[in-house]
Order: C-alpha cells, then structure tokens, then sequence
C-alpha cells in the first residue's frame, strides 16, 4: 500500500533525502529502482518524526498541566514505553521507563509524563543521560521532595552489530531527594515489579 502524504516535504527533509539517496549510492544500490525511489523521502520524514523532540520544551509539558494538590506520596507512572535511536550508531534502543515522584504541593497531569519521556526520547541519545534528563525536568517543573528514574531497554547496536548479544537488557537509575533514603528506593522498586 502506497503511503499518502497532503504535504511537501520541508526544507531541512529535502536535505535529509538527498543525503540519503547519495548514501543508497554509496552502497552499491540504484535509487531509481521501483523499490528504493521513495525511500529518501520516507526515511526524511521517519528521521523528523524521530527527533521531534528536539523541538519541544519538557519543562513546558509539565507546566502546561500543574495542578496545586496536598498530595505527599509517592506517584508512579510504570511501563512508558519508548524507543530513541542511540547517537553513536544511529540504531533504535527501546524499552519502557518508571518514574515516580513525591509531589511538595503541585502535581501534573499523567500523561505529562509520558510526554516528558517522549521529548527526551524522540532525540538522538544515549540511555543514561535520557534517564537524568528526565529526572531533572520533573523536579525543575514540580520542585517534588523527591524524583526516581529507571529506564530499561534493549539497543539494537549491540544486538544488530558488535557483540550481537540478543535480549540483553540495560537498566539505568538516578534520584535524588527523598529517594536518596534505600527505604523509599526500595518501595518504588517493589511497586514497579508487582
């Protein structure tokens, strides 16, 4: 099935499509061929889609639905799926990230969150720094007493290439407020494995 499209491509995915007709050359491979004709521009689009978040502000996401609650526990959104593409091979790592924060008089929506990954993610990264990028944006926006981060992800860069270890999985962490105390680390780890 043809993919239908109701705009041109910009200026910036023009570029991106010309590069990667000449990088399809470079391979040995005939652009012009039926198979291949439109490919530079549907990976022109991909790769605007898939760095989107470049253009968008994280911290604005959460401002955009906060709320004053006298709330003082734990909230956890769990099993934000996600994919980015890793910087130094340009390959897909995805996975699923579980944060939880303990509001100090504002929360925000749900779904913010959820954003605020996807921000983060929609960019060219490595796992660690998306995880404290999205643990500083929270607690930037919410000022919470407390902000926890695990990410857990599978990177095609070393399943696809290099060691070609299928199914590994690499798990990052990072913190900071009431979540420096182990106990309520450990409560969060519990609920996120329940």
């Amino acid at each position: 099935m043809e993919e239908k499209y109701s705009h041109e491509l910009t200026p910036v995915q023009q570029q991106i499509s010309e590069h990667i007709r000449a990088i399809l050359s470079l391979l040995g491979e005939d652009a012009q061929r039926e198979g291949l004709v439109k490919t530079p521009k549907r990976v022109a689009r991909a790769m605007s889609f898939m760095t989107q978040g470049y253009e968008q502000d994280p911290v604005a996401i959460l401002n955009s639905a906060k709320f004053n609650e006298d709330y003082r526990q734990m909230v956890i959104v769990r099993d934000i799926n996600f994919y980015s593409l890793c910087e130094h091979h340009m390959l897909p790592f995805y996975g699923k990230v579980h944060v939880a924060y303990i509001p100090n008089g504002q929360v925000t929506g749900l779904s913010k969150i959820a954003r605020v990954v996807d921000c983060f993610s929609h960019r060219l990264q490595i796992q660690e720094r998306m995880t404290k990028q999205i643990r500083d944006c929270i607690q930037e926006a919410l000022q919470p007493l407390g902000v926890m981060v695990v990410v857990e992800a599978q990177h095609m860069c070393m399943q696809m290439r290099g060691v070609q270890k299928q199914g590994s999985i690499t798990t990052t962490s990072d913190f900071c407020g009431a979540f420096n105390q182990a106990k309520t680390r450990e409560e969060f780890l519990q609920l996120i494995r329940a």
